[in-house]
């Protein structure tokens, strides 16, 4: 009767998957402000002094965050899978939608951002050493052929907008990389450890280009500029990635990973609220069908990362 019981009864939610969805959750509240942010920054500061100048402050944050907390130096393991991390959250992602944002508005970024759910989990799977069933690669492929037609139905085939498209897919690929990679990493990290090792691993080059680009084109700016810069400093370069990988170290890639079909929505929400940006219905549809990729996505996922959590925890003990 008892083996019934236990099999038959439903899956109950554990305090460290609850903390991780909760965590998961601020993360992806702070990142939806991040390209309406941007867009803002860019406006009125070179933006590769906005990519690479809001790392370097986010890096003396994570200096003094490390010196406080004691926390010990990474292995040369850690190390290596640390430049994987600095290489798509703390470089490729800020600068590639620096550069974009230039040209294309936060709304329309929102759209292309709509895959990042999948490429991240792509990028999970692909480091995990899974076997996927065929539905994934398909609700993969669906959901980027649904974004790459929306582009050039909107005229991004040639000119300016086609290569702030390509800077937009560039962060997204980059991103999922420092997300899965990242994400798994804080299982022996932490969330915020992971982050600031990263940033201080990136200083080598982030305080060059940000010097000469300061140089260059000497910051001149209003308040509303320098707000959202700081904004990208403090919350998307730094403390939004307490919360994000310290949530996916705790629920799961997969499971917490989902939460990020919020961030497009939230996004285009922003973007309309704080730019005037207009959200066309065909962004609205776009949107909606890449999300129900990247469901389907999640559903061909789940049972497999069970797996791949599990040794973990087990080492852990």
């Amino acid at each position: 009767m008892r083996d019934q019981s236990s099999a038959t009864a439903r899956p109950t939610v554990t305090p460290g998957q609850a903390a991780g969805f909760t965590l998961g959750a601020l993360g992806v509240l702070a990142f939806s402000m991040s390209l309406p942010a941007t867009r803002i920054a860019v406006q009125q500061l070179d933006p590769w002094f906005v990519a690479f100048g809001r790392c370097v402050g986010a890096a003396l944050l994570a200096w003094a965050y490390l010196r406080i907390t004691g926390a010990p130096r990474p292995s040369p393991g850690q190390w290596r899978r640390l430049s994987l991390v600095a290489l798509g959250v703390v470089v490729g992602f800020p600068l590639f939608t620096s550069l974009a944002l230039t040209a294309q508005t936060a709304a329309h970024g929102a759209i292309v951002i709509t895959v990042l759910p999948a490429m991240t989990a792509v990028f999970a799977v692909l480091r995990a050493g899974e076997r996927p069933p065929p539905l994934f690669w398909i609700a993969s492929t669906g959901g980027l052929l649904a974004v790459l037609t929306f582009l050039i139905a909107n005229g991004a085939a040639l000119g300016t907008p086609a290569v702030a498209d390509l800077f937009l897919l560039a962060a997204v690929a980059l991103a999922g990389l420092g997300y899965a990679e990242g994400g798994a990493l804080a299982r022996e990290l932490g969330g915020a450890r992971t982050i600031c090792w990263a940033l201080l691993l990136s200083l080598p080059a982030t305080v060059p280009i940000t010097a000469v680009a300061a140089l260059a084109n000497p910051p001149q700016a209003d308040a509303g500029a320098w707000s959202a810069f700081g904004y990208l400093t403090v919350v998307s370069m730094f403390l939004g990635f307490f919360a994000w990988y310290a949530g996916l170290a705790r629920g799961g890639i997969a499971q917490i990973g989902q939460i990020q079909l919020a961030q497009p929505v939230l996004t285009l929400a922003w973007s309309a609220l704080l730019l005037g940006e207009r959200v066309t219905p065909a962004s609205i549809a776009v949107a909606a069908v890449v999300l129900a990729c990247v469901m389907l996505i999640q559903r061909t996922r789940t049972s497999r990362q069970a797996i791949v959590v599990a040794p973990t925890a087990t080492r852990q003990r």
